[in-house]
């Protein structure tokens, strides 16, 4: 039976445990993961599908099953697995995506390696998810692509069954003009996303980003926009605001879609975890453990020249040089997700925070205290809240980031109403959650202030604050989110309806 929803990620809608020899599907640990939100709208239609890659020594082996069909809490759903050869990963997502593409979607030129990209491997392994979508889709079905290690696939699937709907969602920052076309390959890849139906970003800068690209390359016969949702538009200014935000162009007589809205966490999960006698034990038992006069810092991300940890790192130990009296009252818990170290650039950054926390630690620390705890793996998610809950900081400051998923879940773990978030002004996330301590990563003077301010600020400013922040992380939960995302499948739906009536 063929599907009415096809949702195109590179990731399986599921973790594969082997147990005793045999291989187990459960369901993905993470609740915040976009996974299961995307599941979800299997709900939605009477049958879907999922087009993910699977590592497999021997593409040809008879035994590997390319369509399996799983029934879990959101349905029955087929999933089509791509055989991918360890050299074709390594290619189109190490090196291609990784390498070539995440640098510049962060705007950090000086990372930037094209030597080592092998564009035909790259268009290969689109090709076979594009094929994929097109063998399970029905007819007319929506096909919705996430994420730029699959730009070509809408151009391809076009070809292929030029009957369906095609959405598109961006997952990181969408850099301006003079940036992105600093690829070879960009007038191919916007040619694909022009392919589309719907085109979506977290927030409005990224999607005026993307019209600025559009339009270098190719005739865009028309931009209709809109004033921005005013809660985007934080008094003041920051970085990544946007006035104006676009919702569709026109291009060789296509109308597209242009979506602008962050996808946010599962709230309600997160407050249920929040209030189980568990937490509150381990919480009672984290702040056991630090004193009664220290406070805690928590700081989570991945090790990435993105996520800022250094510049963090060196801004906590600039604190402790200029406020001795801070010495043996606060510490930081810095984690730091160890990320792939057999690429050159995350092994750097990795070495580097090593570095700085034993520098740290040996000059400041003593026996009865360390300033910093060095974590390099992920910490199961009901113990984290239990550490939002806890610190009287969350420290969030990338240098560049789509959103920042951390920053909204330590505010939705706060169900006490107290903390402080210190949150870049280079995170997505920063446009809705103004009333966090904004703060400018590039700045010592900025990280430095920032800082202080949150380790000294009032009982009353961190509640008002945190009601604040409360309630934009509710409004924009992932519920919101797939709500927008629907209205948009409705809306393109319509469009096209309304286009045959026409001719």
């Amino acid at each position: 039976m063929s599907s009415d929803l096809v949702i195109v990620y590179h990731r399986q809608p599921y973790e594969e445990v082997v147990v005793d020899g045999v291989v187990e599907r459960r369901a993905n640990k993470s609740p915040n993961g976009i996974v299961p939100t995307l599941k979800s709208f299997f709900g939605r239609v009477g049958k879907g599908a999922w087009v993910a890659w699977k590592l497999a020594d021997d593409p040809n082996e008879p035994d590997f099953e390319p369509v399996v069909e799983i029934t879990d809490n959101f349905g029955t759903y087929n999933v089509s697995r791509l055989p991918l050869r360890e050299a074709q990963v390594s290619s189109f997502y190490h090196v291609t995506s990784k390498e070539a593409f995440w640098p510049i979607l962060h705007s950090f030129k000086d990372k930037y390696n094209y030597d080592p990209v092998d564009w035909p491997t790259f268009r290969e392994v689109n090709w076979a998810f594009a094929e994929a979508a097109a063998n399970e889709a029905a007819q007319g079905a929506v096909v919705w692509v996430h994420d730029y290690n699959l730009w070509l696939v809408p151009a391809y699937l076009r070809t292929l069954r030029p009957d369906v709907k095609i959405a598109f969602f961006h997952h990181t920052p969408f850099p301006s003009a003079d940036m992105f076309n600093v690829l070879p390959w960009r007038a191919e890849i916007v040619q694909s996303l022009l392919a589309c139906d719907i085109v979506g970003f977290h927030i409005p800068r990224y999607a005026q980003n993307f019209i600025h690209v559009a339009r270098s390359l190719f005739d865009i016969e028309g931009v209709e926009e809109e004033k921005s949702n005013p809660d985007f538009v934080p008094a003041g200014g920051m970085a990544l605001q946007e006035r104006i935000t676009p919702t569709f162009l026109l291009h060789e007589g296509r109308r597209i879609a242009i979506g602008a809205f962050p996808v946010g966490v599962d709230v309600e999960f997160i407050q249920d975890r929040a209030r189980t006698p568990e937490t509150a034990v381990s919480r009672y038992q984290i702040r056991e453990g630090l004193g009664d006069d220290c406070k805690l810092i928590v700081s989570v991300s991945r090790t990435d020249y993105t996520k800022g940890n250094i510049e963090q790192l060196q801004a906590f130990e600039r604190l402790l040089e200029r406020r001795p009296e801070l010495r043996g009252k606060v510490r930081l818990m810095h984690v730091s997700v160890t990320a792939n170290r057999s690429m050159t650039a995350y092994e750097t950054v990795q070495n580097e925070i090593e570095s700085i926390s034993g520098r740290i630690n040996g000059r400041f620390g003593s026996f009865e205290w360390q300033p910093v705890s060095l974590i390099g793996t992920a910490i199961p998610f009901e113990e984290l809240i239990a550490y939002y809950q806890a610190a009287d900081v969350c420290w969030i400051t990338p240098l560049a980031d789509g959103l920042n998923l951390v920053a909204e879940e330590f505010c939705a773990a706060r169900t006490d109403g107290d903390g402080v978030l210190v949150l870049s002004e280079f995170a997505g996330v920063a446009v809705a959650l103004s009333d966090a301590v904004i703060t400018n990563p590039f700045s010592h003077k900025a990280m430095d202030s920032a800082i202080d301010q949150a380790l000294d600020m009032t009982e009353e400013e961190r509640r008002a604050r945190m009601l604040q922040l409360r309630r934009k992380v509710a409004k924009y939960d992932i519920k919101a989110w797939a709500g927008e995302q629907q209205r948009l499948f409705d809306l393109v739906s319509k469009d096209g309806e309304g286009k045959t009536e026409a001719a």
